[in-house]
């Protein structure tokens, strides 16, 4: 199988088309997303929709179940209150309703998808370090995971006694050893890379490979104003950050 892995799209409609674009071009055979499919962006609907439409298995990140009323999000960041509170009124009922459903976790033969840590996932706790991947290895009963969140593509790798972690975004995997992997952001990277962050996942080929595209940064930024949403949110489209 052939899986694409979107994660943090964060309704960057822009982001979203040109990651599914390249994917067209890549045989993709299934897209997978870790979460937060809404949230900072302008067109939270429309992305929504065409993950629906691609059949999508996604599970919840911390701003979906915010925006659907299962999270209390009194500790995101002003502006991050302030896109909830935008996209809830934005967004139709029964896209409430499938925010509602996401499940914190899911799993197939292949994979495991959660939005941040696997220990405690309800508490979305980021995974962005050796020692967080560390507890988390021993919860994994599939070869790899793929988590989000945190914005920045990485692939942390226990190999026997072994952890560590590599920001080398192309690799072939042993089935000796577990993964958890970082895709980054599709819309709105946090590493200092602007373009859109998303992987291909080849289980045939045992392979991972995390990618860049770029997208049009402009419009997304324009949509964000044009809606009232804070400035800072469009600036940061721009710097990666």
């Amino acid at each position: 199988m052939r899986y694409a892995v979107l994660s943090d799209i964060h309704g960057n409609l822009e982001a979203l088309q040109a990651v599914i674009q390249a994917c067209r071009q890549q045989r993709v055979e299934a897209f997978l997303c870790v979460g937060d499919t809404v949230g900072y962006g302008a067109n939270p609907q429309e992305c929504l929709e065409i993950l629906r439409g691609l059949k999508a298995i996604s599970v919840a990140g911390n701003h979906d179940w915010a925006v659907s009323g299962k999270l209390d999000f009194s500790y995101f960041t002003e502006d991050g209150q302030a896109a909830v509170l935008w996209t809830r009124n934005k967004i139709a009922f029964e896209q409430f309703n499938y925010l509602n459903s996401l499940e914190l976790v899911y799993k197939n033969e292949d994979v495991i998808l959660a939005h941040g840590s696997l220990d405690q996932p309800a508490q979305f706790n980021y995974l962005e370090d050796l020692p967080q991947a560390q507890e988390a290895f021993p919860l994994m009963d599939r070869g790899i995971c793929f988590v989000g969140h945190t914005h920045v593509p990485r692939i942390f790798i226990q190999r026997g006694e072994k952890s560590y972690f590599t920001q080398i975004l192309e690799m072939e995997l042993s089935a000796d050893d577990k993964y958890i992997v970082n895709v980054g952001s599709v819309g709105q990277p946090r590493d200092g890379n602007s373009l859109a962050s998303y992987g291909i996942y080849d289980t045939g080929m045992a392979m991972i490979d995390i990618k860049r595209v770029p997208y049009d940064i402009p419009t997304a930024q324009r949509k964000i104003l044009e809606a009232g949403l804070p400035e800072h949110l469009a600036e940061r489209l721009a710097l990666g950050r």
